[in-house]
């Protein structure tokens, strides 16, 4: 029965997985970037993600490149990698330095409606009422998280209030570009990866991510912090773990959960990382918080699965 149950549901527990995985990976590279920079934690985290998709490849598949990947294949995937890893990842990984992993995965909920627009515009698929409402609930849950309302301001005349952001407006730009990295990707994923296998579509993800931050870092001229970042041992270590929950498990089992769900009940099911992440970064990473951010964090979910039911 158990068994039943499992094949049954194998697509929401991957995605249920992927949000635990996420979690802990949001964390681990919140810490890493502070200490050697998310550009320096991006190309090594996907540098170890190759080398333990390789080997997992090579021990399930006996091939350790995926050589037997489709034109169809390598096309849609390496514009996959491009948008969820280089230009995705690159603006969420700075975002957990300027505001934090805890907002950062939050906004990150925008992620299911955006790869839900990215289809009606791409594929022509239609929303709606209950869709529209569902993304209107998400909104406002993010915005009664980031947003506050001062009690006085001295430039402004007596009984006067000015509605004004609780973080950073660069630190909340850069996660919601990391939300249309993700969305994007997901769908890109999807139409790229076909029938081919998963951990071989994240390969070539992967490998066009590597490929990406190199050309970063040689336009940039970053290769001295890179070889700085490489003797952080302690930055070092949650990279590692960062890129085994992150790109490798956390991205496979997102793909996994995409060829037996739907992309929008999937995201949906992964969104709820702004509420699993809150008692570890209050437990591990010494966050404060109130209230209202766990009210704005469910309201904003919940938004995310009215907008996928």
């Amino acid at each position: 029965m158990l068994n039943d149950f499992l094949m049954a549901h194998k697509g929401e527990l991957a995605a249920l997985l992927t949000a635990f995985f996420w979690t802990i990976t949001a964390l681990a590279f919140e810490s890493a970037g502070k200490k050697i920079g998310s550009l320096s934690v991006n190309l090594i985290r996907l540098t170890l993600a190759f080398i333990f998709l390789s080997i997992f490849s090579w021990i399930m598949r006996g091939v350790i490149f995926p050589a037997d990947a489709s034109i169809h294949n390598w096309i849609w995937l390496s514009i996959s990698g491009l948008v969820g890893f280089v230009l995705g990842d690159l603006l969420l990984f700075q975002a957990y330095v300027v505001v934090g992993a805890r907002i950062s995965m939050l906004i990150m909920a925008l992620a299911p409606p955006i790869a839900a627009l990215i289809g009606w515009a791409w594929l022509g698929e239609t929303m709606t009422p209950k869709q529209g409402i569902a993304m209107l609930l998400t909104f406002a849950g993010i915005a009664l998280v980031v947003l506050r309302r001062e009690i006085d301001d001295p430039e402004k005349p007596r009984g006067r209030k000015k509605v004004k952001f609780s973080y950073p407006i660069a630190g909340l730009l850069l996660a919601f570009g990391g939300a249309v990295g993700q969305g994007g990707g997901l769908v890109l994923s999807k139409y790229g990866m076909g029938d081919y296998d998963v951990f071989s579509a994240v390969q070539i993800r992967v490998l066009t991510g590597i490929v990406g931050f190199a050309i970063i870092f040689s336009l940039m001229g970053r290769w001295g912090n890179m070889a700085k970042a490489l003797k952080q041992r302690k930055a070092l270590g949650w990279v590692s773990v960062g890129a085994f929950f992150g790109p490798f498990l956390g991205v496979s089992f997102s793909l996994w959960a995409i060829k037996f769900i739907t992309t929008g009940v999937a995201s949906a099911i992964m969104s709820i990382v702004p509420v699993l992440i809150i008692p570890f970064s209050v437990l591990i990473m010494k966050e404060k918080f109130n209230p209202k951010e766990l009210v704005g964090a469910l309201l904003a979910i919940g938004g995310v699965f009215l907008f996928f039911t």
